[in-house]
């Protein structure tokens, strides 16, 4: 079994920065480390496969923070592949619900979500694996092939630049130039919301206040980590 090696308490001020409106720079989280209490409330609830499910996110993440020479790249790579082989379920299906924006841990113990979920894992998995927040946007587009609503996650290398995309349906990272079936409408991350239709116009409110689902998973993240 892994070793705890760091408190958790690095990601507890982490989304307590984020709940509060403080700046990335003091909250930024340099590992999400999971402590034993939680990995066996998601054994006793779900089973020991999904604890080694989570129990595998952990290591991901531990190893790439051990290894800081990895390029942006890699860490989008290693969390777009992780993600991807979660099962897809709606959200009607897997909680009864018509929209519910699961955590990482609930995505990885159940072994099910959705696009906002995959994206919401993704995100974090970089954030808390040292890529600037200020690169990456969940972003909500429309699914021109399957006209549907849909989420990914953008990467931005340079600020203003073309975006790469992480994504489910078409699991290869591509140049959003490159992803012509998706229609961009808004975008934002842990502090900001932006309309994607022009790239730096950022709205006067941010991310927690416009979108109370995101808030909300943030708020069950903390809750996870802190019990």
């Amino acid at each position: 079994m892994l070793a705890v090696r760091y408190l958790k308490a690095v990601v507890l001020l982490l989304l307590l920065g984020q709940l509060l409106g403080l700046s990335g720079r003091y909250a930024l989280a340099q590992y999400l480390e999971l402590d034993e209490r939680l990995l066996q409330r998601i054994e006793a609830d779900y089973g020991i496969e999904a604890r080694g499910r989570v129990a595998d996110w952990q290591t991901l993440m531990v190893d790439t923070n051990a290894r800081p020479q990895l390029a942006d790249e890699q860490k989008m790579t290693s969390a777009n592949d992780f993600f991807n082989r979660v099962a897809w379920v709606s959200d009607l299906e897997h909680w009864g619900l018509e929209d519910y924006w699961a955590t990482p841990v609930e995505t990885l113990a159940t072994n099910g979500g959705d696009c906002e979920d995959f994206s919401i894992g993704k995100y974090f998995t970089l954030k808390d694996t040292g890529v600037d927040n200020g690169k990456l946007r969940i972003t909500y587009v429309k699914a021109l092939n399957y006209d549907q609503a849909h989420m990914v996650l953008a990467y931005y290398p340079t600020p203003g630049g073309e975006p790469l995309i992480l994504d489910n349906i078409n699991k290869t990272i591509l140049p959003a130039s490159q992803r012509t079936d998706l229609l961009p409408i808004y975008s934002f991350n842990g502090e900001s919301l932006w309309l994607a239709r022009s790239r730096g116009n950022q709205l006067r409110s941010d991310s927690m206040t416009s979108l109370p689902q995101w808030r909300e998973v943030n708020r069950r993240l903390l809750r996870e980590l802190s019990r």
